[in-house]
């Protein structure tokens, strides 16, 4: 067995992983231990399927695969990090690695937009455009965020569940690409159903607890909350 096709084999485990844990941090409670250990199986797996997509990319000169892997991971990376994070609307302060990788994102993301213009085939091209404007958009909101902290204190607790809630689309989607490979359905379907279903759905949810908040409600009286910020 060559290097690819090990490469290849930890690619699918991991993300076969990721697909199957993340509902169960989804049902569990918010914060508990079960939850914190899922999402944590979750991270270390989406960062597990970028880490080899990124390898595997250059040895199939397939630059796509790398953006998307970039793209994916950073969902993940964000809604993690996010937990570190929370108390960054009054310290102001950015670590090296959040600096890192929202660049690297953006850079890549942008990359995703001119695959598009180069009109890639068999209606990768549009997803390459999805992906690149919604990886652009997260990625500056970020950088954004990065140079004007929000004062609102309860940032954190929704770019956690942006990021994780999103980190899964991607799993979803990559799965659905590989594994609903048939003739009669086109790619761009095979790639953006999950997020054409997963983004108002997880829109809706975050706005549930929004409006839990707007009523006086307080993110302790929801959630477990452990982990202090770096």
């Amino acid at each position: 067995m060559n290097l690819f096709d090990t490469l290849r084999i930890i690619h699918i485990a991991a993300g076969a992983t990721a697909f199957l844990v993340a509902p169960i941090a989804m049902i569990v409670k918010k914060g508990g231990s079960a939850h914190r250990k899922w999402g944590l199986v979750f991270f270390w797996s989406m960062s597990v399927v970028a880490a080899t997509a990124a390898i595997m990319a250059p040895m199939h000169k397939n630059l796509f695969l790398l953006m998307v892997s970039v793209f994916s991971f950073y969902l993940a990376f964000t809604g993690y990090r996010s937990l570190f994070r929370k108390k960054a609307f009054k310290t102001k302060k950015v670590a090296v690695i959040d600096w890192f990788f929202a660049i690297l994102t953006i850079s890549f993301s942008v990359g995703l937009l001119i695959f598009k213009i180069s009109k890639m085939p068999n209606g990768i091209s549009v997803v390459a455009a999805v992906f690149g404007a919604l990886g652009t958009g997260l990625s500056y909101q970020s950088i954004h965020g990065f140079l004007k902290p929000s004062p609102d204190p309860q940032k954190w607790f929704f770019d956690h569940m942006l990021g994780m809630l999103t980190a899964y689309i991607a799993a979803v989607s990559a799965f659905s690409a590989v594994n609903l490979n048939y003739d009669w359905l086109p790619p761009v379907i095979q790639w953006l159903w999950p997020t054409i279903i997963g983004v108002p759905l997880t829109t809706r949810w975050m706005n549930s607890y929004r409006k839990k908040f707007s009523k006086g409600k307080k993110v302790k009286e929801l959630v477990e909350v452990r982990i202090e910020n770096d």
